[in-house]
Formats: C-alpha cells, structure tokens, sequence
C-alpha cells in the first residue's frame, strides 16, 4: 500500500475531529458563544449541510488542479475556517466558520478518495479506501474524545487550536509524503466530461444507496448516549467506555470490508444492511437490557458506516474514480446523516427514544430494495452465462 494513502487518512482525521468536535463541548460553546444548546447544536447541521452543498462547487473549482496541488488548496482554506472558529468573537462568526471549514472538508475527501484510487492497483482499490476512511473511522474512536478532553481542561477554544495544530501536520506531512507526480491531472477531462456520469440514472440510485446505508446507522449512532443512559440504565462516566468500543468496532469492520469491497461490493452491500437491519430491529427491541444492548449497538459499528468502501467502490464502478463524482457521493452520504438527525429529534419527542431506531431499520430496508435492480442484473448475468453455448472444438 502506497505511503500517500496512509498521510490521506490523516487528513481526514484531522477534519473529522473538527466536525465531531462542537457534539463534545456544547455547553462551554454555549456559554463562550452566548449562545443556547440549540443554537450550537445547529452549528452541526451548517457543518453537514455546507459539506452536502457546497463541497461540490468546491470540487469543480479546484477540478484544473493538480490533485495535490488541491489538497494543499483545501487544507488553506479549512485551516483559515478554523483558526476563525478558534478566535469567533461571536455566534454568528463561529456559524460562518464552520460553514467554511464544511464545504473544504467535503471537496478534501472527494479528491483524497480519488487520488487514493489513482495511486493504487484496480485490484487493491477498495483496501486503499479502506485505509484512508480509517481517518474517519479513528476521528470517531480518538479524534472526538481528544477534542473533548482538551476543551474541558483548557476551554473549547484549545480544543479549535488543537485541531489547527493536527491541520497544519497533516498538510505537512501531505506536501512530503503525497508525490507531485500524481498521475494524470483532471484538467484534461473538462467540466463536461465530469458532469456526464451523472446522466445515468444507476449512478443516482447507487448515490441514494449511500444515504440510505450512512442515514440507518446514523439514526443509532447520533443519540446513542440519551439511548444507552435513559433505557439501558448505563451511568454517563461508562457511556464515553462505550462509545469507545463502538469507535474500535467500526475500525474492524471498515477493514474487513476494504479487504472484500474488490470482489464482492454487492454482497458485502447485502449482508452488511441486511444484519444492520436485524441489530437496529434487535437495540429498538431489548434497548432496556444491558447485554442485547451492548452487543446491538457493536453490531451497528461492525456493519454500519463501515460499508464505506464497498459503497466508494460501488459508486466508482457505476460512475468513475475522479474528483467530483467521490464528492458527490460524499454528499449523498452526508445527507443521510442529515436525514437522521432532522428526523430522529422530533421522533423522539412524539415516540421517544426508541424511534431513532425504527426510523434506521427503516432505512436499512429501503437500503436493501435500492439494491434490488444491481441483484437482477446480476441474475440476470448469471443466467445468460450459464445458458451461452460453449465453444465448438475444431
């Protein structure tokens, strides 16, 4: 495995952090913002909606680029997002930060996913991916308790310096360790050529996939805490132990999926949602018991966001390897995080806390009939194989 793709993950992890940081420190955030808790916890909705929207245009702005050339572009920009954050005056100027540092973190994922395809082999790309969602599957594990202990002990606007310190190590170690010899630049391929794989209405059913499969286990994962003290009677000092374990889990089941996303993205696809669906049906079921709890909410790290790379792999397939179409789908992926946390709030509300959970396995399931057209082509496939005359031995 190329030395680049590991200094890609750092990156990501680095952004991730960022993202994950203001869930952890809402209250200091609060009181320095002069700010309510929901006020700051909108600045997670403008963080995930500016990744959804606005890293696209960034994407086509940067297509001329050299890819790391670009990445050097976006972690600027995201650096000067969070050094703003760090210093905001003001709410609003901490609105308009992380809207900044939203839109660069979704263009940097889509050319780091791209240019991690790029310098690997056809055959090792979905290991490749793999390697570099580990930024944020480790963003997740380390990155946001990190953020958060810092911000206790020394105040939230550390935990933002903290972060730009990261930021400014992984763009060094991107300049060192990213070869400018990159391969092919994308500037030859024009706008047009970019935007014509989205004429095929299988990648757009591909990209839904995404939200679908990212939204399920998001439904879980963003009340996870009110879920496991409220029903399953956890105390809040084992919750973050828990949370934890989660993190390392989604950190096995991401390789495990890299490993196999090459050859079998599909039923990798299949069973992933399909067993995410039974540990959503199973946590809303026995949220009350402690052991079926615990082992549930394991199971949604083993098989959740890690479909990441069959997902990368699949949508790379149906549409291509480049730039824009990774940040697409990056977007597509974002917005089932949106999806479930613009959902799972006032659900709970109407039907409490075990709703978040229905309303995933609800999702899983339309997951699963997205796949449906893939697996009667596939059939279809086998059929015609299986039927085709075999050659005459002359």
């Amino acid at each position: 495995m190329p030395r680049a793709v590991y200094v890609l993950a750092l990156g990501i992890f680095a952004m991730v952090t960022s993202e994950f940081v203001v869930a952890g420190l809402m209250p200091q955030m609060a009181d320095g913002l002069d700010a309510t808790i929901p006020e700051i916890g909108y600045l997670i909705t403008a963080f995930a909606a500016a990744m959804a929207l606005g890293g696209p245009f960034l994407t086509v702005a940067v297509l001329r680029m050299r890819q790391k050339s670009a990445l050097m572009l976006l972690f600027g920009i995201f650096l000067a997002g969070n050094v703003l954050a760090a210093l905001a005056p003001d709410y609003r100027t901490m609105l308009v930060a992380r809207v900044l540092t939203g839109i660069a973190s979704q263009a940097f994922f889509g050319v780091s996913i791209s240019l991690a395809s790029r310098i690997t082999r056809p055959e090792v790309r979905g290991r490749a991916v793999a390697v570099a969602l580990n930024g944020l599957m480790l963003g997740t594990l380390l990155g946001l308790p990190f953020a958060t202990v810092v911000g206790e002990h020394l105040g939230w606007r550390a935990a933002f310096w903290a972060i730009t310190v990261l930021t400014v190590l992984a763009a060094a170690a991107t300049l060192v360790g990213v070869p400018s010899a990159d391969g092919e630049s994308e500037e030859h391929s024009g706008l047009r050529k970019e935007l014509g794989a989205f004429r095929s209405p299988r990648l757009w059913l591909t990209l839904t996939t995404s939200t679908f499969v990212i939204g399920a286990t998001f439904s879980a994962f963003s009340y996870l805490n009110p879920i496991l003290t409220e029903l399953t009677g956890f105390s809040t000092g084992t919750v973050p132990l828990l949370l934890i374990a989660y993190g390392a889990a989604t950190v096995i089941g991401n390789t495990v999926v890299g490993r196999l996303a090459d050859r079998r993205a599909l039923p990798v696809l299949v069973v992933g949602l399909a067993l995410n669906l039974a540990f959503l049906v199973g946590f809303a079921l026995f949220a009350d018991l402690t052991v079926p709890a615990v082992v549930c909410m394991l199971g949604i790290g083993l098989v959740g966001v890690t479909m990441n790379p069959a997902l990368v792999t699949r949508v790379q397939r149906v549409g291509n390897a480049r730039s824009l179409v990774n940040t697409v789908h990056s977007s597509f992926i974002t917005l089932g995080i949106i999806i479930a946390t613009s959902v799972g709030g006032p659900a709970i509300d109407t039907f409490g806390l075990r709703a978040p959970l229905w309303i995933g396995a609800a999702l899983a399931v339309l997951g699963l009939f997205s796949l449906v057209p893939d697996l009667r082509r596939r059939a279809a496939t086998a059929r015609l194989e299986l039927a085709a005359p075999s050659e005459p031995v002359s």
